[in-house]
């Protein structure tokens, strides 16, 4: 949709040997993964949930629990996206500035798409308790750390008082 409005494309991830670069590349590597595992999950069931399982975890209210996260996420991240309407990129734009949105589910966090995605990951640990969930959780977890400090220091560059000042009244998150 933002490709169709602003006849760009959103993803701006950049295909260098920089930084940056290599954590997009395993940003991107772990969805594939991520995908693939919820691939096998399907036709394979009680395989992939009993490989390397999580025996505390293991228990049905938290099955439910990790389901409820996962919707809540999904509808949490497709709002988020829907307010930053035109900003929305998968990377760091430096050639198109775009507006500051600090509307909507940015007026209580600063990343409320990576929140929605840290806390799918949650709900997937809960559904599918073992250390594979754990992994995607913590490996997904790490990277958006990372993403989200760039993103900051380019917004500051690009926004200047007015992020800064944004940033002391929202949190990172929550």
């Amino acid at each position: 949709m933002v490709a169709r409005k602003t006849g760009k494309n959103p993803n701006v991830l950049p295909k260098d040997d920089s930084a940056y670069s290599l954590i997009g590349k395993y940003f991107i590597l772990n969805l594939l993964l991520l995908f693939l595992y919820t691939i096998l999950f399907l036709l394979f069931p009680e395989i992939i949930s009993e490989t390397f399982k999580i025996n505390i975890l293991d228990y049905f209210p938290f099955k439910l629990i990790g389901i409820l996260l996962m919707f809540i996420s999904w509808i949490w991240v497709l709002t988020a996206q829907h307010h930053m309407k035109n900003s929305w990129r998968i990377g760091i734009d430096k050639n198109s500035p775009t507006e500051l949105v600090t509307s909507g589910l940015f007026k209580y966090s600063r990343n409320p798409v990576f929140l929605g995605m840290m806390i799918s990951l949650t709900g997937l640990l809960f559904l599918l308790p073992n250390f594979i969930s754990l992994v995607f959780l913590l490996v997904g977890t790490l990277l958006m750390q990372i993403q989200i400090r760039l993103e900051e220091e380019f917004l500051i560059k690009q926004h200047g008082d007015v992020y800064s000042d944004y940033k002391n009244r929202v949190r990172r998150f929550i």
